[in-house]
């Protein structure tokens, strides 16, 4: 195995003193610690004369045209935040001031990993960015729907993306992280080991962008009108709770319909069932700061929200369809640096990274400097400045002053205002330049482990299986035992069902730690999905196939009740045509059988004629639709009729639970029972 020899601040370092295997700048110039950006201090800001940092990220910023470098496959949607909550004691920031106004906005959902042709539902992280319209400028908060990061530094971001993207010598895999690069750069990163933990989970596999949490990863301030600061973090809390699908639904899912999620979001906003998220804030001190056992400074570390509450302060309604996606869309600019007055920056290294790389980005993608003349990127409020000309400039100033100060009175433009204009909060900062990792960012295992005791026995099984299988398309045996060594770090369970899986008997000496875990931190209940998911089967679909001849009653009585529950219904039948119901009416199709598959529905019901029972049970459309649906442990309602068919597919003697015998007398239990959303139990009998 190959050993990790870890810095102060437990950051990898693979070093030599061979000229020839020096690393150097695009310039020739060998480089002396590419694992760290040069600061003011061990946690100070990152400095702006750091060119090699620049040079890296400016570079990788360029690498791909004209789709994002990461991030390429999005879908967005505009809607508004409503704010419920005024919090003029710890913001100044206008958006924050009014109860019950709205602010334009515009999100955006995306994968990270893949291209813009690769599926929706694919291992991943999304990303979560709301772009704020407010009346003093725009607010861009760029998040994730997971609130760590794999690592600390900037200066490995392009590292990370290049192990997780496609080889460069083959071009696959395309949108996965399965395979011997990533895991090589993770193994040798024990800093992003407990993100691992979160894309393992189910978290990686949202059912919808709906039904998924929103972060803004990193540790803001909030400044008031005094100049007096706290620090923040931001969440989005799903009003429609958090679900997702199982690993094997999510491969068929995108064979059967790779643009799932925005189609998904398509119909539920164009069918009326506006998505809504609440805005939540942590909010804490310098004194939490110094007391917490981990550095709020680093993005691969969360504040538990049994430590520090989540305060909702207002809410974000999606309600509207963009007309042009690529007009939207994909010319939608974000960069993390886009703030307004009452919001400031930290010195996480992360984030001072990201705030150069995006508008790095923004002008390669977009052309130029203008990018803010787009519509969609354009603020709402009154813009006035003296920048001007550059490619596509669509504004420039008026008359013969284009420069300040000037001397030209009111035909001069615009002046500086101290009192509304933007003031970077005055943190002291002190500290001998240098290339550090900050010691207090050391611990990379305590709180893995924290979140892998949070979930529960199903979210635990799916997180080892996780890990199997992406570890079983490693190739190099010594990269499957180096990320087990870290995990023993995490917990020997965990461990020992990731060793089971692979076949290993010999296990590895666990990882030499940069700094001992803690092995105390309680668990935390927000951090798993199936204790914070909906009660109710609202905004779900369920998948009513029906026959030629089916009980119009019962037809008629199914979609009624999941209506009044808020959920969609989907007829499918064996023709696009629909079926002759039982009093003869004939019943409209949305989808053929064979192009509904039960992975795309949230629950299911067979409703056959005793006749076309017996043939549908030979027809293997059919047979995958029940026997999917049973394996990914949904809710099954059945008529006699499908008997043949459970007998087909050998389900008929492995009724349980989950399967309940329908008739008009128990429609609404169903829609009760399917609240549930799966019958987890079915995976373990």
């Amino acid at each position: 195995m190959d050993k990790i020899d870890l810095g102060k601040g437990g950051e990898p370092r693979q070093q030599t003193e061979d000229r020839d295997e020096t690393m150097t700048s695009a310039q020739g110039a060998p480089m002396a610690d590419d694992q760290n950006s040069l600061k003011a201090g061990p946690r100070g800001p990152v400095l702006l004369e750091d060119h090699m940092m620049r040079e890296k990220i400016f570079h990788f910023d360029h690498e791909r045209i004209p789709e994002r470098v990461v991030h390429a496959r999005g879908y967005g949607v505009h809607g508004h935040f409503e704010l419920t909550e005024a919090i003029p004691e710890l913001s100044c920031a206008d958006i924050f001031q009014r109860v019950g106004e709205k602010t334009p906005t515009f999100t955006r959902f995306s994968t990270v990993a893949g291209n813009k042709g690769s599926p929706d539902v694919a291992r991943d992280v999304r990303g979560f960015a709301t772009k704020f319209y407010t009346q003093e400028g725009n607010w861009d908060l760029v998040g994730n729907n997971i609130p760590v990061f794999f690592i600390q530094d900037a200066i490995k971001f392009p590292d990370l993306v290049h192990s997780v993207k496609a080889a460069p010598d083959r071009g696959f895999p395309q949108a996965q992280s399965a395979h011997d690069n990533f895991w090589d750069f993770i193994s040798l990163s024990p800093e992003a080991v407990h993100m691992t933990l979160w894309t393992m989970s189910d978290r990686a596999i949202p059912r919808s962008f709906r039904f998924m949490e929103g972060f803004g990863v990193h540790t803001f301030r909030l400044v008031n009108a005094k100049g007096k600061s706290h620090y923040v973090k931001f969440h989005w809390k799903p009003r429609q709770g958090l679900q997702s699908v199982v690993w094997n639904e999510a491969l068929k899912i995108n064979g059967a319909d790779p643009d799932f999620h925005r189609r998904d979001m398509w119909d539920a906003i164009d069918a009326g069932d506006y998505p809504r998220w609440d805005l939540g804030i942590q909010v804490f001190d310098d004194d939490f700061a110094d007391q917490f056992e981990f550095d709020i400074l680093d993005a691969t570390k969360l504040i538990p929200e049994e430590q520090v509450p989540v305060r909702i302060i207002g809410t974000l309604t999606l309600d509207a369809n963009v007309d042009n996606f690529f007009a939207e869309t994909e010319q939608v600019a974000f960069c993390t640096q886009n703030i307004v007055r009452g919001i400031d920056q930290t010195n996480d290294p992360l984030l001072q990274g990201r705030n150069f790389s995006y508008l790095d980005t923004q002008i390669k993608r977009l052309g130029g400097p203008n990018f803010t003349h787009i519509p969609i990127n354009a603020p709402k409020c009154p813009v006035r400045h003296f920048q001007q000309d550059g490619h596509m400039a669509m504004h420039n100033p008026k008359g013969r002053v284009n420069y300040e100060p000037n001397s030209w009175g009111a035909e001069g433009g615009p002046r500086e205002n101290p009192k509304l204009g933007f003031e970077s909060y005055p943190a002291e900062v002190e500290g001998v330049k240098q290339r550090v990792r900050s010691e207090t960012f050391a611990d990379h295992y305590s709180q893995a482990r924290q979140f892998w005791i949070s979930q529960t026995e199903t979210e635990q099984r799916h997180i080892a299986n996780g890990y199997t299988f992406e570890l079983s398309k490693c190739q190099e045996e010594r990269i499957r035992l180096r990320m087990l060594s870290h995990l023993m770090n995490v917990h020997d369970d965990l461990a020992a069902m990731v060793a089971k899986g692979l076949g290993v008997s010999d296990m590895p000496d666990p990882a030499t730690p940069a700094r001992a875990p803690i092995t105390d931190l309680p668990p935390s209940d927000a951090l798993s999905i199936l204790k914070n998911g909906p009660d109710s089967f609202a905004g779900r679909k369920l998948g009513l196939y029906v026959s030629d001849g089916a009980d119009a009653a019962l037809v008629a009585a199914l979609e009624d009740s999941f209506e009044k529950e808020g959920a969609m219904v989907a007829i499918v039948a064996p023709h696009i045509q629909g079926a002759k119901l039982s009093d003869g009416s004939m019943k409209a199709a949305d989808e053929k059988i064979d192009g509904a598959p039960s992975v795309v529905f949230d629950a299911v019901a067979l409703v056959f004629s005793q006749e076309e029972g017996k043939t549908l049970a030979a027809d293997k459309p059919s047979q995958d639709f029940l026997s999917d649906a049973f394996a990914h442990a949904k809710f099954i309602a059945w008529t006699d009729a499908a008997k043949p068919l459970m007998k087909q597919v050998g389900v008929a003697d492995k009724i349980d639970g989950g399967m309940i015998e329908i008739d008009k007398g128990n429609v609404d239990a169903f829609v009760t029972t399917c609240r549930k959303l799966r019958f987890w139990e079915r995976e373990t009998m």
